[in-house]
């Protein structure tokens, strides 16, 4: 059995063809359309036709709320276009052929607890830095959607509730790359446009630049905060990190060290006896846990696979 698979990005549409042993072929991306919903859905049918003999069906990742059962996707995160619409129903129309659809951190949470870094785990968590936050909940050893398919959107998570009404304070702002890139540019007081990549800070942080190393602290204090949070809500045994960063020895080293310290600076509190410590690893899949996580979903609805 193979799938076409894609991988919806704000900025890039990943894909390839997958068979059920994560075999892949004819790999490769391009730019997400930022104009029209017509414009995207041309763009996948030109990616999908070339293969439309060889597959079964589509599996897809994307941003937003996605509804696994329907298709339907409320609200399109980074790609507003697909805000109230039924969005597998409109593949299916365009391709001719089953299509399935989850969410893109839902799906790099079902890779890494079906084949990856969160194997055997009761309660976890994935975190995906990017553009935004993303991410997924395992509890009890299964993928948590919700009633209305929001569990997991930490971009939504407020981080200040004496500022409630500055959208500045919240996950989405303050624990992406997007943000660690903009506290970059002030600190070396670069424009806001200044042309600038993770690849680009971290060679900077590596090579132990002073402005380089101070914001990434500050970066590790924001994401550790809600990793934090995030055991003391679930008491979760590990959290595995995504995204394009995640890559970085230097991410994951300084973000373990930060974390540890949020517990060593409240020293012998009596409120923190007691209270777990989460392991903090990489995504197994780094950034191709979204196609696999597709992959699973769409092989567990069509029943080949738990």
């Amino acid at each position: 059995m193979k799938v076409m698979v894609f991988d919806v990005g704000g900025t890039e549409i990943k894909y390839s063809v997958m068979d059920e042993g994560l075999n892949r072929t004819d790999a490769g991306s391009v730019p997400t359309p930022q104009d029209t919903q017509e414009h995207f859905l041309d763009t996948l049918y030109a990616l999908y036709a070339p293969h439309r003999d060889e597959v079964s069906s589509i599996a897809m990742a994307l941003p937003g709320f996605v509804d696994t059962h329907t298709g339907f996707v409320s609200n399109g995160g980074a790609l507003l276009y697909n805000t109230g619409t039924q969005v597998g129903q409109l593949v299916r129309e365009r391709c001719g052929c089953p299509v399935t659809l989850e969410n893109d951190g839902k799906a790099a949470a079902l890779a890494e607890l079906q084949a990856g870094a969160l194997q055997g785990c009761c309660n976890a968590a994935v975190f995906i830095i990017g553009t935004g936050v993303g991410g997924g909940i395992i509890a009890n050893g299964q993928l948590v959607r919700g009633i209305h398919f929001t569990a997991g959107e930490y971009s939504f998570v407020n981080t200040n509730a004496d500022e409630w009404e500055n959208t500045g304070k919240t996950m989405a702002c303050q624990c992406s790359t997007t943000n660690l890139l903009q506290w970059y540019r002030a600190r070396r007081g670069l424009p806001a446009d200044a042309p600038m990549n993770g690849r680009q800070f971290f060679d900077a942080a590596n090579a132990g630049e002073p402005e380089a190393l101070e914001v990434l602290e500050r970066f590790c204090k924001a994401v550790a905060v809600q990793i934090y949070n995030l055991t003391v809500l679930l008491d979760v045994e590990k959290v595995a990190i995504g995204g394009g960063i995640s890559k970085q020895p230097l991410l994951l080293d300084s973000l373990r060290r930060v974390y540890a310290g949020l517990f060593a600076s409240r020293g012998d509190s009596p409120y923190m006896i007691g209270l777990p410590r989460t392991e903090i690893v990489p995504c197994h899949f780094s950034s191709e846990a979204n196609q696999v996580g597709a992959l699973y979903a769409c092989l567990h609805t069509v029943g080949r696979t738990d």
